[in-house]
């Protein structure tokens, strides 16, 4: 007598589907990520005090102490000094995006992402866009201070909102670079410190507080090449009066060059620490 055995067969296993196979994954686990750097925004409001209160700050030291010998009137230098203040807050904004992830790495939290089925990438997008909103505080704080103060715009509304989306824009693709600095770094200190360096240079060896002419040759030089220069003599024709299209177009060159070249670093920094 024999005994014949059956081996039942196995099921096949299935794995979670993959991110890229879903139509629009990235942008929609991008999107929810966002969200819930929102929501962090939203449950700590004082994450926003160097949004609101920096450009106010600046304003009023420039504008109160330096206004009067540098233009004469410090109506004439608010009118000169605004739309660059509003370049340079909304790119030191762009610093907390580095600090905050860089924060969420070193917790664990993005382990937790690594296990779920979305798209590597996903999480840094995420927390560019959701810090978007920073940079539209700041300018609104700033602009709602201007007036108060006299500031008027020179142009019309439709160039304003053009020169805000162009700044944010430029801060956006300015965010990879402290993307890349918050994977790259041990501690969000050392991120707040290197990319402070980095922005310093940026934004005060420019025109901001003074005109390009005043300055000497190799300052004048180095306005010449400096992608921030570019965008704050962009936002200032565009809300004040002046050349606009040189400026426009070299700004959103700087924007598509920086995201082209440090976006894919960062994403790929990250997946190596991950």
């Amino acid at each position: 007598m024999t005994t014949t055995t059956r081996t039942a067969a196995t099921p096949p296993r299935t794995s979670l589907p993959r991110a890229d196979a879903r139509p629009f994954g990235l942008a929609r686990h991008s999107l929810s990520l966002a969200g819930r750097s929102l929501i962090k925004t939203v449950r700590t409001p004082e994450q926003l005090l160097d949004v609101t209160l920096q450009p106010v700050v600046f304003v009023v030291i420039f504008v109160y102490l330096l206004g009067g010998a540098i233009s004469g009137s410090q109506h004439a230098y608010l009118e000169f000094l605004l739309p660059a203040i509003m370049v340079q807050t909304v790119l030191f904004a762009s610093i907390a995006t580095g600090v905050s992830l860089n924060t969420d790495v070193e917790k664990g939290v993005f382990d937790r992402f690594r296990s779920l089925p979305i798209a590597r990438s996903a999480p840094l997008v995420g927390s560019v866009v959701g810090d978007l909103v920073r940079f539209v505080v700041s300018i609104v704080v700033l602009f709602a201070f201007g007036y108060a103060i006299g500031f008027r715009i020179g142009t019309d509304p439709l160039s304003t909102v053009a020169a805000c989306l162009l700044t944010i824009a430029f801060a956006f693709a300015v965010s990879w670079i402290g993307v890349l600095l918050g994977v790259l770094m041990r501690s969000p200190g050392a991120v707040q410190g290197t990319a402070f360096l980095v922005l310093f240079p940026l934004t005060f060896g420019t025109n901001m507080m003074v005109p390009t002419d005043t300055l000497p040759g190799w300052l004048q030089w180095w306005v010449g090449v400096n992608p921030v220069a570019d965008v704050m003599a962009a936002a200032r024709g565009l809300i004040i009066g002046g050349p606009v299209a040189g400026p426009v177009t070299r700004s959103l060159l700087w924007t598509v060059a920086i995201i082209a070249v440090f976006a894919p670093l960062a994403v790929r920094a990250y997946r190596r620490r991950a």
